[in-house]
């Protein structure tokens, strides 16, 4: 990327792994992390979308969600929630998923949770739980803290295990190629798209 000045942009997302996969499209892009709120789930989020709609009026704002199954598709689900968005608002959503953005990078994936990267999906947006697949896919890994942190335990009544958002963090951090993946992921192409678009409008 060539350097340009750095425009603070605050951000809104669901967890911590969100926060790590923005924090890093951010840094792709040449954008500068003002402020990264949330990270206490989707319902959050929405709640306080309008106000932070009114927000961006004065100052940049992005936002991510999960599309989950709350629409068939994104554009639907953007049109409902935020019909309205100020100019300097971005509000994107990752289909189904954020997972689908990391297993989008399909080889990085499968280094760095030790699975064979012929079992991972090769259209990740299509999956409709993509959480699910990491789970299942972290199953069948050859690397023990894999195996035993990213499923739940038995008996747990959760759906992940206790390294689950960690370890997500950790691949962000360390491993995902953001290149790769939005060339395996719409969502997230566009995703990158509109936030680079929010620092340099031209």
């Amino acid at each position: 990327m060539s350097e340009r000045t750095h425009i603070p942009v605050s951000f809104a997302v669901e967890g911590p792994t969100d926060e790590a996969v923005v924090r890093k499209m951010a840094k792709h892009v040449g954008a500068e992390v003002h402020q990264v709120l949330g990270k206490s789930g989707k319902h959050w989020v929405l709640a306080r979308l309008q106000g932070l709609n009114q927000s961006a009026r004065g100052q940049p704002w992005y936002v991510l969600v999960d599309l989950d199954q709350d629409a068939p598709c994104a554009g639907e689900f953007v049109h409902r929630v935020l019909p309205h968005p100020s100019p300097s608002m971005r509000f994107r959503v990752a289909v189904r998923s954020i997972e689908a953005w990391l297993l989008a990078d399909r080889a990085g994936f499968a280094r760095f949770f030790g699975v064979r990267q012929a079992e991972l999906p090769l259209a990740p947006e299509s999956e409709s739980n993509p959480k699910g697949v990491v789970v299942n896919l972290a199953r069948r890994s050859r690397k023990r803290h894999v195996l035993g942190g990213v499923p739940p335990r038995a008996g747990s009544g959760r759906s992940t295990g206790d390294l689950y958002s960690s370890l997500l963090i950790e691949f962000v951090a360390k491993q995902w190629d953001l290149e790769v993946a939005r060339r395996n992921s719409v969502s997230l192409d566009r995703a990158l798209l509109r936030l680079a678009g929010l620092i340099d409008p031209s």
